[in-house]
């Protein structure tokens, strides 16, 4: 559409680029980052508690 050519024209003109992740805004960039630490994070819980549950067992 026109609207979406004139936006990758001025995102080309601004950024330099037309890749998405060149034009994110720092709050995107940050609630990626955090959602990827979160999901780490996560997985770590769920080690743990596998762990956990590994050594009551003995």
């Amino acid at each position: 559409t026109p609207s979406a050519f004139d936006k990758w024209v001025r995102q080309s003109r601004t950024r330099g680029s037309f890749e998405e992740k060149d034009n994110r805004t720092p709050e995107q960039e940050e609630l990626i980052r955090l959602r990827k630490e979160n999901q780490k994070l996560a997985m770590e819980n769920d080690i743990l508690k596998q762990a956990a549950l590994i050594m009551g067992r003995k």
